[in-house]
């Protein structure tokens, strides 16, 4: 893997408002990638997420969403130092399980893999859309590309990640939009708390057709807002 900082990433800062996550960059303030996903899910989706809901009880489900998002976020964390060569430690139990899924994706998924590395945790944005953080963009397997790392409970179908998906055509078609790249892959590397490590690619046709819904899921997010702003008029 080698470092090519061949694009200037902006800082920027995220906050909430109204309960959902926004970034400031260049003095707009735009939903995240995973706000609009989350306020345009289908209705077949929110309908079983309130049956696992309901099947492990309120508490329950609340508990496994937080173990599960802090364990995620440490292994994001010592993922990404490893990439930029820094130490991190987490001596906590938690910290030691995100510390083996974190190197088995090392080792089963970028070691090898990943070609030329452009930046990560990378703020993306398509001015007066969206914005979000990719945890890598770079050169992968040959084909230029944005990446994701994924903790999971249990292993996962294609199936059923075309969420992830979507957040990986989100990214690309920002860092499209504003760098002037050709970016048509993406790849979500996932590793579960029991370290079983899965590899999905989506490239092509295939990564043009989630583009493409993901365009449509954010003109369907603005049409609610403004639907929303109307109806308090």
């Amino acid at each position: 893997m080698i470092w090519n900082k061949k694009f200037k990433y902006p800082q920027t800062i995220r906050e909430a408002i109204e309960g959902e996550r926004h970034y400031l960059i260049s003095d707009e303030k735009l939903p995240s990638v995973t706000t609009i996903l989350q306020a345009t899910q289908s209705d077949e989706k929110k309908a079983s997420l309130d049956k696992w809901k309901q099947r492990v009880g309120a508490q329950s489900a609340e508990n496994i969403k937080n173990e599960a998002a802090n364990r995620g976020s440490i292994m994001h964390k010592l993922i990404e130092c490893y990439l930029l060569d820094e130490r991190h430690m987490d001596l906590t139990d938690l910290g030691q399980q995100a510390d083996k899924m974190a190197q088995t994706i090392i080792d089963e998924g970028l070691k090898g893999y990943m070609e030329e590395i452009w930046g990560t945790e990378v703020c993306l944005h398509y001015p007066g859309l969206y914005a979000g953080a990719s945890d890598l963009a770079g050169v992968y397997e040959g084909r230029e590309s944005i990446m994701d790392f994924k903790q999971s409970n249990k292993p996962k179908k294609r199936e059923w990640i075309d969420d992830y998906f979507l957040q990986l055509a989100a990214y690309a078609t920002a860092h499209n939009q504003v760098y002037g790249t050709k970016i048509q892959s993406g790849t979500i590397l996932m590793c579960t708390k029991d370290n079983y490590f899965q590899k999905f690619t989506v490239s092509g046709l295939e990564f043009q057709k989630f583009m493409w819904e993901w365009l449509k899921r954010v003109d369907l997010f603005y049409e609610k807002r403004s639907k929303l702003a109307k109806n308090h008029e």
